[in-house]
């Protein structure tokens, strides 16, 4: 099941042109406040009409101005899940629930039996408490048992985090982990935040100023995003936990790594988004030195970011890492494509993948 996107419209004197296919899995709209990313899901969702274009979901069309077609949105079998929860204040957890899956109709779309949907989002123990009751994240997980209930066909997910604190989010994130990997229906996910992109999505959508600067796969788009402070993402596994000093060992492409004791299971996936100027670049390997992490790499290229900056783009045995340096440094080392280095890492984020 896919989502195809090609759209024009006017707004006063802002514009959006967008054109992109969403499949199964998440897909994040990212780019500054007012680049056009909720008026997009407000499209894809049958809130706002466009000017011209085309949407199709699983290649059944939704709008197509040309030919004067545009279903209402409560006929586009869409769920939504909006910054903040939305729930019915006067009905139970189970009552809202089961409102949405008074509009499911028809086959195909994610998974409509209650049972599964309490068991995929671990609310089971909330069904019969009010919503004034739940924690910011609690609300959030009900709201999108009520969207999946509705057999949604495409998912659409407008900053659900942005209103929560970091515990919060911390408890959502998996959920939403599960949803990606298990609804099996496309899904639009705006955010604005590094970690949740690298974290959460498949594939990257970069607006900018109302149009699609960048699609792809998140490894590859997401340093794109963060243009500001460049990076790069790294996939690993968890290879064991050291319990003496509360860490985790991670097998990568790059090398061995050690971060702080994950809360997930030896085996077990994680992604790491490590910015540039969190990367430090040695000609020999370092001794005693605090840094846990030190990998073996080659120059791949470099670019200069300003006169008195650059980004050290590094093969690490297959994966990319980026640095970002002083000039100065640059010159000093006598950096060039080709030589061999050592990375050491300062920091990163690691999380499930």
């Amino acid at each position: 099941m896919s989502l195809d996107i090609d759209v024009d419209h006017r707004r006063g004197n802002f514009r959006l042109q967008a054109r992109f296919t969403a499949a199964p899995g998440l897909t994040a709209l990212f780019g500054r406040s007012g680049s056009g990313k909720t008026s997009l899901v407000n499209i894809a969702g049958g809130l706002i009409r466009p000017d011209r274009g085309r949407i199709a979901i699983d290649g059944q069309t939704l709008v197509d101005t040309e030919r004067g077609v545009c279903v209402p949105a409560h006929r586009r079998r869409i769920g939504y899940v909006f910054q903040d929860s939305r729930l019915f204040p006067h009905l139970s957890v189970r009552r809202n629930l089961l409102y949405g899956r008074w509009f499911a109709r028809g086959d195909g779309g994610a998974a409509a039996d209650l049972g599964s949907v309490v068991e995929l989002l671990g609310i089971g123990h909330l069904l019969e408490r009010d919503p004034d009751s739940l924690s910011g994240g609690e609300k959030q997980r009900v709201a999108i048992g009520r969207a999946l209930l509705a057999r949604p066909r495409l998912v659409l997910m407008d900053e659900p985090l942005a209103s929560l604190d970091e515990a919060r989010r911390a408890e959502i994130l998996p959920f939403i982990e599960r949803l990606r990997d298990e609804a099996g229906v496309p899904i639009l996910y705006v955010s604005h935040s590094v970690a949740e992109v690298a974290r959460l999505a498949t594939t990257v959508v970069i607006l900018s100023e109302g149009t699609v600067a960048a699609v792809g796969p998140v490894q590859d788009i997401l340093p794109m995003a963060d243009a500001a402070d460049g990076g790069a993402v790294l996939e690993a596994r968890i290879v064991r936990h050291d319990e003496t000093f509360h860490l985790s060992v991670l097998e990568s492409a790059a090398g061995e790594l050690q971060v702080p004791r994950l809360d997930a299971p030896a085996g077990a996936h994680v992604r790491a988004y490590i910015r540039a100027r969190d990367v430090m670049l040695s000609l020999r390997p370092p001794e005693d030195i605090s840094a846990l992490n030190v990998l073996a790499g080659r120059i791949a290229s470099i670019s200069a970011t300003t006169n008195a900056q650059a980004d050290v783009r590094l093969d690490c045995s297959g994966a990319v890492l980026m640095a970002r340096l002083t000039a100065k440094s640059v010159d000093r080392l006598a950096l060039a494509p080709g030589r061999p280095v050592y990375a050491v890492v300062k920091s990163m984020s690691f999380e499930r993948s």
